[in-house]
């Protein structure tokens, strides 16, 4: 990398620190309760770095038997990270410039929380009021600290399973939660580019009562994404009528002014990476 997608890679860094003081105590209590099903202490941060999505490693583990049912974990899976779909489809345009080689493994590292501090950061501007762009060094950094980070902390909980015992006494269970209502303080643009995430949430809650447990993250997915085409154009807020970041042109650091409308494809992030 070049020393100014070495900044870029320590912002993400930076950016994500604050999110594992709600990752920590998820990862303790959901170690913990691998181990309590049946997990060793090494089974815990391998089924947790190889999956990465803390929503579906819950529910795993809470429909875990042994023998384990493998097809109905795979189902789960896929059912919670369905929202995913909708996610690398925003963040795919970003890294269109990219070789499939970098892409493809740095979408590995896309969760709820790398995702929004990639686009937060996108639509910023920098101390002299420029656009920043997408930048992929910072989507690595940012998703780089939060595997680690996620990683040490299941880890620490498997080990110390025994002294945390039910995490929901603790409420450690409000973690999750705390940490989606801090994203969106900071993806805040308004009453109307907000919309869509109340569909969602209206969405899901209504499927998490009258339907079987799971639906409710594609169908919140499914209404927030009709609310976002229903609304009239240049209503999203920054980032143009898509609603997406601005792109940074080709060749430019991080920082440079956009060139290109915020709804073309980012073309830039095979410059911004140091392809």
């Amino acid at each position: 990398m070049r020393e100014w997608q070495w900044k870029d890679f320590g912002r993400g860094a930076g950016c994500a620190l604050p999110v594992l003081l709600g990752f920590a105590p998820c990862g303790l209590a959901l170690g913990a309760w691998c181990v309590q099903k049946g997990f060793s202490a090494l089974g815990v941060p391998l089924f947790c770095g190889a999956n990465f999505a803390g929503g579906s490693e819950f529910a795993v583990v809470a429909m875990w038997t042994w023998p384990p049912n493998v097809l109905l974990a795979v189902m789960a899976t896929l059912l919670v990270n369905s929202r995913h779909l909708l996610m690398g489809a925003v963040l795919g345009r970003f890294m269109e410039g990219l070789p499939a080689g970098k892409a493809l493994p740095a979408l590995f590292l896309m969760c709820d929380e790398t995702w929004a501090l990639s686009l937060a950061d996108a639509t910023s501007r920098d101390a002299g009021g420029r656009p920043r762009g997408w930048s992929f060094a910072h989507y690595l950094g940012t998703g780089i600290t939060l595997w680690c980070g996620w990683v040490a902390s299941t880890l620490t909980g498997a080990l110390a399973g025994p002294l945390i015992g039910d995490f929901r006494v603790w409420g450690l269970d409000m973690a999750f939660p705390a940490i989606i209502l801090f994203l969106v303080k900071g993806m805040w643009r308004g009453i109307v580019p907000s919309l869509p995430w109340l569909a969602s949430l209206i969405a899901a809650v209504l499927a998490c009562r009258c339907l079987p447990q799971g639906w409710y993250v594609p169908c919140g997915a499914l209404a927030g994404l009709a609310c976002a085409l229903l609304l009239p154009a240049g209503s999203s807020g920054d980032g143009g009528a898509s609603g997406g970041p601005a792109a940074s042109p080709a060749g430019s650091p991080a920082g440079s002014p956009a060139k290109a409308p915020a709804h073309a494809p980012a073309h830039s992030a095979q410059a911004r990476e140091g392809a």
